[in-house]
């Protein structure tokens, strides 16, 4: 006689009981904390990145190390050291400011954030634009892009004789967020963290 197969409800394996699945979570997490002791030292430094990454961000952006890592296409420099405090810029110097543009009202999260760029004006200097090219005492210094990588538009510097305690700056990528632009605009001297010198 042909004998037929079991139903499939009780050939499937009854559920896991709850108590079950949770004491299989604490087993899990367990043997991971015996890991991380085991393997300490591959886990504080990334601890200590990702805690200073939270600090720059969330709480004070000021860079409190002289050494500075730029993280941005702005300038071909990734490491610099900085010398903290007030100086005499002159055209030419890199520096560290905290941002305080007009755009930090559309990304919140640039206000305060050290920018790092190229003094190219300096109080009594002429700013113009030409189309959307931007010029100081008739040099021409970037080009205006016309949209931000998320294609919100970008207005181009406003033309000005730029006043005592301001500095216009600038990157070197034509992606570079910087004067060139009314959201950012010219630099107060009470933003400038200090001046670098690029390494790398």
């Amino acid at each position: 006689m042909l004998e037929l197969p079991a139903p499939a409800a009780t050939l499937a394996q009854p559920a896991a009981p709850p108590a079950a699945s949770r004491h299989h979570a604490r087993a899990g997490f367990a043997d991971f904390l015996r890991h991380m002791r085991r393997r300490w030292y591959l886990y504080v430094p990334l601890f200590a990145v990702w805690a200073v990454a939270y600090v720059r961000v969330f709480i004070d952006p000021t860079p409190r190390l002289p050494l500075l890592f730029n993280w941005t296409p702005s300038l071909p420099y990734k490491v610099a050291i900085l010398h903290s405090g007030q100086h005499t810029l002159r055209r030419g110097d890199f520096i560290v400011f905290s941002f305080a543009g007009d755009g930090a009202r559309d990304y919140p999260g640039l206000a305060g954030q050290p920018f790092f760029k190229i003094v190219r004006g300096l109080p009594g200097d002429t700013v113009t634009v030409v189309g959307r090219e931007v010029r100081i005492n008739g040099e021409p210094v970037g080009i205006a892009k016309t949209h931000a990588f998320d294609r919100q538009p970008l207005a181009p510097i406003a033309p000005t004789v730029i006043p005592p305690g301001h500095y216009y700056v600038q990157g070197t990528s034509p992606d570079s967020f910087d004067s060139r632009y009314r959201d950012s605009g010219l630099v107060r001297a009470e933003q400038v963290i200090g001046v670098v010198e690029p390494l790398f």
